[in-house]
């Protein structure tokens, strides 16, 4: 009687077991859905990197990075919630689900492509070599026996890796403001860097100036999403549309950058 009861039980057990294996799956809720649910967007931006990003003697962060992640977050209806990162960790940050966007004067690459999503642009900006104006410097060529600084990981280094010249030193240092003291300091010649870095060293008005040499690449910013995510991409995408449309993205760019947005942005 017993051996009975203890088989029927466990048929019991067993059945109860294959009917909830058999029912639907719970669906995983998209990135849009959950920032919404959070009431939280969660967005990695630049520290080290005026306009873009930088900390104010108050120490909150201010930059075009920022007013671009406050925007976002108000046209969605939720709280932002500032990331600090630097050019090496923003893509990881993404990728192991520590932010869900990445505002961080980012530009596209096809490697980079392979792993995040990019929304359309949003600011514009372009790489060049600068250095002082005693040093003559046409082209890539002219790098040749030279020291250049760039930021690990940024699109200049990424760029200039793949045509300085074999005699070329590129010495790489992990954040900004390691590349700018790398350059006042003299160790190195040249800075492959952006645009608005090199205005930022102007603005010390320190005795050695960088000046452009040449262009390396224009690479407008972009806003990096997690793969295979469609909703929350058309969602950033309207949202930049439309503050392009109303003007608010020209104020950003003229509050920050000095200048209005191209018109080919």
């Amino acid at each position: 009687m017993q051996r009975r009861t203890f088989i029927s039980r466990a048929l019991a057990t067993t059945a109860v077991i294959a009917a909830t294996l058999a029912g639907p799956l719970p669906a995983l809720a998209d990135a849009l859905e959950t920032i919404k649910s959070s009431g939280k967007l969660r967005v990695a931006v630049p520290q080290d990197f005026p306009p873009f990003g930088s900390v104010g003697a108050d120490m909150t962060a201010k930059g075009y990075d920022i007013d671009m992640a406050t925007l976002i977050a108000e046209k969605l209806g939720v709280k932002v919630e500032l990331v600090p990162v630097t050019s090496a960790n923003r893509i990881p940050y993404l990728q192991t689900n520590k932010v869900d966007l990445v505002i961080s004067s980012l530009g596209k690459n096809p490697d980079r492509e392979k792993v995040v999503d990019f929304s359309t642009a949003y600011a514009p900006f372009y790489n060049g070599v600068f250095a002082p104006a005693g040093l003559e410097i046409k082209s890539t060529d002219d790098l040749a026996g030279k020291t250049i600084g760039v930021t690990r990981g940024a699109i200049e280094d990424l760029e200039l890796t793949k045509v300085a010249p074999a005699s070329a030193t590129i010495k790489r240092y992990e954040d900004n403001n390691g590349t700018i003291s790398a350059f006042l300091s003299g160790q190195v010649e040249a800075v492959a860097t952006g645009n608005v870095v090199a205005a930022a060293i102007l603005e010390r008005n320190p005795p050695k100036r960088p000046e452009p040499k040449f262009l390396i690449k224009n690479s407008p910013c972009y806003i990096g999403l997690g793969k295979n995510e469609p909703a929350l991409l058309e969602k950033v995408n309207s949202i930049i549309a439309a503050a392009k449309t109303d003007g608010s993205l020209n104020k950003i760019a003229e509050k920050w950058l000095g200048t209005s947005l191209p018109a080919d942005l």
